[in-house]
């Protein structure tokens, strides 16, 4: 018993000796995590308060699970920011998840280093642009007085209400992120294809197998773990869809349209002062999106991929 023991420590000593450097460098990290995300976890007791900010936590009264009345008895804005949210992530999956993809399949094709780069630049650019100065460019562009409504006015033909028409904003917003976050999502997916071997394609150039048949048989299966790896993250992402982008744009188009469950956490749990309830929405939220990440990981486990995590 000694003996083991003894060379367990020996064992773990030489790996901190090692790896001592790379330990120390994750230090910070980890305590940013631990500080700003896990022990806020902590505050989650308001769920079950009257909070009061003025009281805190130790003077604010217990409701117990009062405060979660609005998800069960089905309160109308609750639901109405409900359907929102999950209409708004299911055309994001369908619409916004493969274009990445496409574009590094795209860029893979290409077969100057040079022209991949300059390309690879431009289609990057825009996610370093806070959500702010993505939604004045649109203004900008599409807006009552915008770029586009001013050439169709010099022209003689009628305005289009884009920026503050309800019946489009799903549209307005998913064409927002297209533009902003798929370029910097291709990044993953350039990584996996540039770490497929180049006889594979030369093997099958030789078979006589042409661009896109190399494409669907050599390049995608490349991709197939980190496509299902992404969407299991994406799928534990979903009630999330975008305060900052839909917050700056709510008053054009009003709640009814606009709102979801982030924003409805903001207006009715804290610009309408109802902390316990707010609290209650995010720990539901939270409770739902681990399930889904559980759930896809086992599916994945299934299918024979690694998925998030392997048990």
């Amino acid at each position: 018993m000694s003996t083991s023991l003894t060379r367990s420590r020996s064992s773990t000593a030489a790996r901190w000796r090692r790896d001592r450097v790379l330990i120390l460098m994750a230090v910070p990290g980890i305590a940013a995590l631990l500080a700003f995300h896990y022990l806020p976890l902590l505050g989650n007791v308001i769920a079950f308060q009257d909070y009061q900010p003025f009281l805190g936590i130790g003077g604010s009264a217990w409701t117990g699970l009062e405060n979660f009345a609005v998800i069960v008895n089905g309160d109308p804005d609750f639901l109405n920011a409900v359907r929102n949210t999950l209409i708004l992530t299911l055309v994001q999956v369908i619409f916004v998840f493969p274009i990445p993809i496409v574009l590094a399949l795209m860029l893979n094709s290409l077969l100057s280093e040079r022209m991949r780069r300059i390309v690879q630049n431009v289609l990057y650019l825009p996610h370093f642009l806070s959500w702010v100065v993505v939604v004045a460019i649109f203004q900008q562009l599409l807006g009552g007085s915008g770029l586009l409504n001013s050439f169709l006015l010099a022209r003689g033909a009628e305005p289009l209400d884009i920026i503050s028409n309800p019946d489009v904003f799903i549209g307005l917003l998913t064409s927002q992120v297209i533009w902003k976050d798929s370029g910097w999502a291709t990044i993953l997916f350039l990584a996996a294809l540039s770490q497929v071997d180049q006889s594979l394609y030369e093997a099958s150039a030789i078979d006589g197998a042409s661009r896109i048949r190399q494409l669907w048989h050599v390049s995608l299966p490349a991709l197939k773990g980190v496509i299902i790896l992404l969407l299991i993250l994406r799928l534990g992402d979903s009630l999330n869809v975008g305060f900052e982008q839909i917050i700056l744009q709510q008053q054009a188009v009003g709640l009814e349209a606009s709102e979801v469950i982030d924003t409805y956490v903001f207006n009715f749990g804290i610009l309408g002062s109802n902390w316990g309830t707010a609290a209650a929405v995010g720990l539901v939220k939270g409770l739902i999106a681990t399930v889904l990440v559980i759930a896809a990981n086992k599916v994945a486990h299934i299918f024979g991929e690694d998925g998030v995590y392997r048990s």
